[in-house]
């Protein structure tokens, strides 16, 4: 059984990797909002990207798949309902498309989580 969530705690990560998903690159600044997000949340970097792969990508994945996809950033209210909707409806199985999903278009981000780690361990260190 998959252990329920605190939406409370998960709602500032789930919105700092919403930044992950429009069709714009990332800056300094972005990344650094991001790690210190999850600096400042109950989560280790790892269980992040896991949040991530799980609940954030299912959602807005798509809109790096559309020719116009959002570039502006998703609306706070609308992320939160879209993602708790999306783990209502979640079982093993879904886990599992989700993870096979996962693995084709995790390329999309793999320099952003390098970048991300980079800037999260530079802020920890300091």
């Amino acid at each position: 059984m998959i252990k329920p969530i605190n939406i409370k705690e998960r709602k500032p990560v789930w919105i700092a990797l919403s930044d992950f998903y429009p069709d714009t690159e990332l800056q300094d600044s972005d990344f650094r909002y991001i790690a210190k997000t999850i600096i400042e949340s109950p989560y280790p970097f790892e269980e992040v990207k896991t949040i991530n792969m799980y609940e954030v990508f299912p959602v807005l994945q798509p809109n790096l798949l559309q020719p116009a996809g959002e570039w502006a950033g998703f609306n706070e209210e609308w992320l939160i309902e879209a993602i708790t909707d999306h783990l209502r409806k979640g079982n093993r199985l879904h886990r599992i498309l989700i993870s096979i999903s996962y693995k084709k278009y995790s390329w999309m981000q793999e320099d952003y989580w390098i970048q991300l780690e980079n800037i999260f361990n530079e802020i920890l260190n300091k």
